[in-house]
């Protein structure tokens, strides 16, 4: 019987790990607990296209996605298109697409914007990463950039974006990020973006459809309740309906699930690693609520709208018909409102209707113009394990990916590092770790 992998995990990091494990003719089984496959890029039907549960794109340099996708024959179904991104700071929106915008930014001096331009510049062509290890972003920005600046731009982004553990955050992660923007330009320097037609979702049908034709086996709404071992190695997954042997199984899912199979799995102690266990399941995570709204009429003339509001409690809005035309979704315009909180914030327990009207005011005193008979439908996300925390010294945390429980390995979003998640680095880690785990097993 040929060799078979169980992939714990059905995004792009599992569904591209079972690509190249399939081609090197080992049998691959892919259990996902959701009902879809896909993961953060998971999507859903508006006007007869998909959409993304949670906005996504791609940069110029995500090279790793893209060049997959034209191994598979599937570039001409990548468009580019320049973006237009803002700010909405003390009740009033500015333009930051180009260099041009960025020098017509009143908040801070003059001075001070050729220093936040320059600090850009530098961040794109800085390398040394490691050297930025021991240092907070918040810490780093201040030097870089000077107080006000940090105040006006950087320290609402990072509370936004990471609340309580905003301090704690790595000038990695920051660097890395900015690196990633700042580099997506034409040559006029406005930012260049990429998206698939027909949506994410449409390019994860073309890979699910390839890897059946590769003899894969994709099981949704199937959870992993334990791993089964010989008292040596992993033998095996259990579900709550059957049981697959394997000679393998990777693990993409979010540390502290794998903490939680591992805690109701029946290892002998030689075998299963108590400290790390602990290990996995202390990893910090925030998640992610996502308010989507099909709206008759459009909301702004903005893509990408950073909220540097410590009182408008989502971090970004997201028109994503300010990017891709309405005609795909039935003329509707679509508007992401994210917002990053611990689980054990008030807003995360509530209820689809309960986001929509504490929402409701918030849009309104931002867009006064603004009326609820705009919404023809909305939608409520939740990512229980959305944004991993990046902090210092975070190499040294880092998860291995041939875990100390032989026949176990790791690939997920905590060790990408120093890059940050995303379908590019998610398709990368993937392929790699098929790659490896072929290798091995061949």
């Amino acid at each position: 019987m040929a060799t078979h992998v169980t992939i714990i995990g059905g995004g792009y990091t599992g569904l591209s790990a079972a690509y190249e494990m399939a081609r090197a003719g080992i049998r691959v089984t892919i259990l996902e607990q959701e009902d879809y496959l896909g993961g953060l890029a998971g999507s859903f039907g508006v006007g007869g296209t998909q959409l993304e549960k949670f906005y996504h794109h791609w940069f110029t340099n995500d090279v790793h996605i893209t060049g997959f996708i034209d191994e598979l024959g599937l570039a001409d179904n990548i468009v580019w298109r320049p973006s237009r991104t803002g700010m909405y700071f003390a009740n009033n929106f500015y333009k930051l697409s180009t260099p041009l915008d960025l020098i017509r930014f009143k908040p801070i001096s003059l001075v001070n914007r050729l220093r936040l331009g320059l600090t850009s510049l530098k961040m794109r062509r800085f390398t040394d990463w490691r050297s930025l290890e021991d240092k907070t972003a918040g810490d780093w920005l201040r030097e870089l950039c000077g107080e006000h600046t940090f105040q006006v731009v950087w320290e609402p982004l990072l509370r936004g974006k990471f609340g309580e553990y905003w301090e704690q955050v790595s000038a990695v992660w920051i660097w890395n990020k900015i690196k990633l923007r700042g580099g997506s330009r034409s040559k006029d320097g406005a930012e260049m973006l990429g998206y698939y037609r027909g949506g994410f979702g449409s390019f994860c049908d073309e890979l699910v459809d390839r890897l059946r034709k590769l003899d894969v086996t994709l099981m949704t709404s199937t959870s992993v309740q334990q791993l089964l071992s010989d008292g040596t190695k992993i033998t095996g997954v259990q579900t709550p309906d059957e049981m697959y042997e394997s000679d393998a199984v990777l693990a993409t899912t979010a540390p502290p699930i794998l903490a939680e199979i591992l805690g109701m799995s029946d290892l002998s102690p030689d075998s299963c690693r108590p400290d790390f266990v602990m290990k996995l399941g202390e990893t910090t995570y925030l998640a992610n609520i996502c308010l989507v709204l099909e709206l008759d009429r459009s909301l702004s003339e903005t893509y990408w709208l950073n909220v540097n509001d410590p009182s408008f409690p989502f971090v970004a809005i997201v028109e994503h018909t300010n990017f891709e035309s309405i005609e795909g979704y039935d003329g509707r315009h679509l508007v992401y409102l994210s917002k990053y909180l611990p689980v054990t914030d008030p807003l995360y327990a509530m209820n689809k209707k309960e986001i929509f009207e504490f929402s409701l005011p918030h849009i309104q005193r931002m867009f006064p113009k603004f009326s609820e008979s705009w919404i023809q439908e909305y939608h409520v996300w939740r990512a229980r394990y959305a944004q991993p925390i990046v902090g210092t010294s975070y190499s040294k945390t880092i998860l291995p990916f041939e875990a100390p429980i032989p026949g176990l390995y790791l690939s997920n979003m905590t060790q990408i590092y120093p890059e940050d998640r995303g379908t590019n680095y998610a398709v990368r880690e993937g392929r790699k770790a098929g790659q490896k785990i072929a290798a091995l097993l061949n």
